[in-house]
């Protein structure tokens, strides 16, 4: 426990200590620190007294520590850089998130979203650092309920306590098929023009339940569109993905005529954070990305 002296003795008077050894003389650390050689004196007695010890001798030309007052005056020096980090501590929740937003993202979303909102965030939340993990969706909504993640980016799940979510846009499904397929030529399709047995699926995309089958397989895009180049048929895939599948000389992309089958994104973060209105900022950024990316819909709170 800490004494009742000790207690009423303040940083201030902590500072003034550290100001006598730093100058070596009463009237030039008064002068430094804007107060009275008496005043300052006083609340230099007022620390010893409290430490029950004398930290300087006096009577010199200079000012100098005792040998027991050398000790403790490192010790005042290690209360005050300790004093230092917290108020520096304090002041990072000036900034949004605390300085960190640790964000989770599908390992199917990632790589085509995060490359439009690496520019404009810190534009938006000065100061913060954006750590990104991808991962599937239990994993990353079960780190999130453990701390480990402070928001995530997934397709809507069943209501978990304590775990908030706010939808934010409608990706639809593109086809891609392989280069040669029959339909490969095409720029739009229906789904009636589609086998399901043909289909090579992502895990998580549920499109089996839209096709009425399909072959399911837990792979990254990139390896997706490598099985449909080997296999022939097709696979539904993400929008967003559009550009870099695109690219592929060995697959093809047509998008659907009329309502097209796809996935709702929403972003998910605790009740009890502290950095709610941050999070509600920040999916408000990713609406308007959303809003800028062609095809994708924005999905209203209910």
């Amino acid at each position: 426990m800490i004494s009742t002296h000790l207690s009423a003795v303040s940083l201030r008077d902590l500072i003034l200590v550290q100001a006598v050894r730093r100058h070596g003389s009463f009237n030039s650390a008064a002068r430094a620190m804007h107060i009275s050689p008496s005043g300052l004196s006083h609340q230099v007695q007022k620390v010893e007294q409290a430490l029950g010890t004398p930290l300087f001798e006096r009577g010199g030309r200079r000012v100098v520590p005792t040998a027991g007052g050398q000790r403790l005056l490192e010790q005042i020096d290690a209360v005050l850089l300790a004093a230092d980090h917290l108020q520096q501590a304090a002041r990072a929740g000036e900034t949004a998130f605390g300085g960190e937003l640790r964000l989770g993202v599908l390992a199917t979303l990632g790589p085509y979203l995060l490359p439009h909102l690496i520019a404009p965030f810190p534009q938006h939340f000065p100061g913060a650092r954006l750590s990104l993990s991808e991962g599937k969706p239990r994993g990353l909504l079960r780190r999130l309920q453990e701390g480990e993640l402070d928001a995530v980016l997934a397709q809507p799940a069943p209501p978990v306590s304590g775990i908030a979510m706010r939808p934010l846009f409608f990706e639809p499904w593109e086809v891609m098929l392989r280069a040669d397929h029959p339909l490969a030529g095409r720029r739009t399709l229906t789904l009636e023009q589609l086998d399901a047995a043909d289909a090579t699926l992502m895990a998580e995309s549920r499109a089996d339940d839209v096709l009425g089958g399909g072959h399911v397989q837990d792979v990254s895009l990139e390896s997706l569109a490598a099985l449909v180049g080997l296999r022939g048929g097709y696979a539904l895939v993400p929008a967003l993905a559009h550009e870099r599948l695109a690219s592929m000389p060995e697959v093809a992309l047509a998008k659907f005529k009329g309502q097209a089958p796809g996935r709702q994104i929403a972003l998910y973060w605790r009740e009890a954070s502290p950095w709610e209105s941050d999070l509600q900022a920040f999916a408000e950024l990713l609406r308007k990305l959303a809003r800028q990316r062609p095809g994708l819909k924005l999905i209203d709170a209910a």
